[in-house]
């Protein structure tokens, strides 16, 4: 387990290559959830300046505030509401150029102008979701909706508690 970080300079694709491999060294061996949830955060946070990123799990019928950095989030999200609860629903990542225009946004956030969500899935089933927002209307792209699904993939097959 390796605590240090080093954020490199250059495109996002090449921030993300150089993230990913660092993220898997800090989380293996390291089985508590919270405190790898908590470390991938603030990673991200790190090495992208994202307004917020954070995660939300699954308890019951609704979603959970997890480990984040950013402002002051929402703590629960129903099934189905607002692009967090639509990408557990749907079941796949969403991409949302401008939250104003997505029906049903949820505004944890006023200052929140795009988002990314991509669902934490194991076995089949949705846990949680990994939730990046930007104050830049169409700040992400599918670049990192296929980054962050990599890494949400890495996270849900971490062998975790």
């Amino acid at each position: 387990m390796s605590e240090q970080l080093t954020i490199i300079t250059g495109s996002k694709a090449e921030k993300y290559e150089a993230m990913l491999p660092q993220i898997k060294s800090l989380i293996s061996g390291e089985q508590d959830l919270i405190a790898n949830l908590a470390n991938v955060s603030a990673v991200l946070k790190a090495t992208f300046d994202f307004f917020w990123v954070g995660f939300y799990l699954v308890k019951g019928n609704e979603l959970v505030l997890g480990p984040f950095q950013g402002s002051l989030a929402c703590t629960r999200i129903a099934y189905g509401r607002g692009v967090c609860g639509a990408a557990w629903q749907r079941g796949e990542a969403m991409l949302v150029p401008d939250v104003d225009a997505f029906p049903g946004h949820i505004a944890c956030s006023s200052l929140s102008r795009s988002e990314v969500v991509v669902p934490l899935v194991r076995d089949g089933k949705v846990w949680g979701v990994l939730d990046v927002d930007s104050d830049l209307l169409d700040d992400f792209n599918q670049e990192d909706v296929d980054y962050l699904t990599t890494l949400a993939s890495y996270i849900s097959n971490n062998e975790m508690r």
